[in-house]
């Protein structure tokens, strides 16, 4: 630890003779500490950059979780909500590191919350919390209130029923979920029409994380994105619940690589290109084949993966949500440019996206009067 401290009184001394230095991860926290302790506001400010932009960069043990318990110490909001995006948008990535099982209760709890997590089904996710717990040893609080945080609607029934059985953690604590996993095989038994005209269905059980499964969606590659419009198909389960997961929908979906917005639309009303220009911006579109009865009661949200090579690996770089078009959230890609083929948003001159289709169901329960 002295060493480490005298190291980066070193490299402070440096900088201020200097004007600059190079950082190594693990230098980033002791460094940050002594220009806050000695008010050097530059290289304080230089090293939360510093790190906001290097959580995809490799270490042995990882260090994101512990940048994010540091700026939880220090009140460094952004650096905080920089590294729980990270962790939630690279989940699947994270479940499979040692850094899993150095997370704190608290922010384990931060990202069993969040319907933001990108992973590859909510089953990892439980698998992932029984190994945590069993690491960690945490208090039986904790524990219970983790587990009430898994969205067990999302899980099939046939794997509901084995971990009931075999799984050691719920076992032990299966009278304070009990409650939760009548309501999710009473979701998986009944049409999701059926069961909103009597229960919440707005709740987080009954909502999907994104999940990477071919059930969920689809990955999209698009070779030399500013070519010309491309499009795909890809089929997904009607919804999780044991009526819907056998029905099949067909998805198309288009790319327009120069779409104009519809707020700057009205000066082209007079050219024969109105809705196509030059200094349009990347747009895409996602719609169902066919319609069906069986979307009554319930709206697909979408969201696109844009994940791209940043310190030697695959990460999200951005998660677009939207009902139809990318139009709707207004920054898609706003700051890509396509165009430069060592752009960051590109890998060997392709976009690498994932679609994922997510039901969302209403409820039907009528107010008495």
């Amino acid at each position: 630890m002295f060493l480490q401290t005298d190291l980066a009184l070193f490299y402070l001394c440096r900088y201020l003779y200097c004007g600059d230095i190079s950082v190594r991860l693990d230098q980033a926290i002791p460094l940050h500490k002594l220009a806050s302790k000695y008010r050097v506001w530059s290289l304080q400010q230089g090293l939360s950059q510093y790190m906001m932009g290097h959580l995809s960069s490799d270490s042995p043990t990882g260090h994101v979780v512990g940048w994010y318990q540091y700026a939880m110490q220090i009140g460094d909001a952004n650096l905080r909500d920089r590294c729980l995006q990270y962790l939630s948008w690279n989940l699947s990535s994270v479940l499979q590191s040692g850094e899993w099982h150095s997370i704190s209760d608290d922010l384990l709890l931060s990202l069993m919350q969040r319907s933001d997590l990108i992973l590859q089904s909510e089953l990892e996710l439980y698998e992932a919390l029984e190994a945590w717990i069993g690491q960690n040893q945490p208090a039986g609080l904790t524990v219970e209130n983790a587990l009430r945080q898994v969205r067990y609607g999302m899980i099939p029934p046939q794997h509901l029923f084995r971990l009931q059985k075999q799984s050691p953690v719920m076992l032990k604590y299966y009278e304070s979920i009990r409650d939760l996993l009548f309501l999710a095989f009473q979701f998986h038994s009944a049409s999701p029409v059926q069961l909103a005209k009597y229960f919440d269905v707005n709740c987080s059980i009954f909502t999907p994380r994104n999940y990477l499964s071919p059930s969920w969606g689809s990955p999209w590659v698009i070779n030399n994105p500013t070519r010309d419009d491309r499009s795909f198909s890809f089929q997904t389960q009607l919804g999780p619940s044991g009526s819907d997961a056998s029905k099949r929908v067909t998805w198309n979906a288009l790319f327009s690589p120069r779409w104009l917005p519809l707020s700057v639309r009205s000066a082209y009303t007079n050219e024969m290109q109105a809705t196509r220009t030059d200094s349009g911006r990347p747009r895409i579109i996602v719609t169902p084949a066919t319609s069906s009865p069986d979307f009554a009661g319930v709206s697909f949200q979408k969201t696109v993966i844009v994940t791209a090579r940043q310190g030697g690996k695959m990460v999200v770089r951005h998660v677009y949500n939207f009902h139809q078009s990318t139009e709707e959230a207004g920054d898609f890609l706003v700051d890509a440019d396509l165009h430069r083929r060592v752009s960051e948003y590109l890998i060997d001159s392709s976009l690498y996206l994932h679609v994922v289709v997510k039901p969302l169901y209403h409820s039907l329960i009528v107010a008495r009067k």
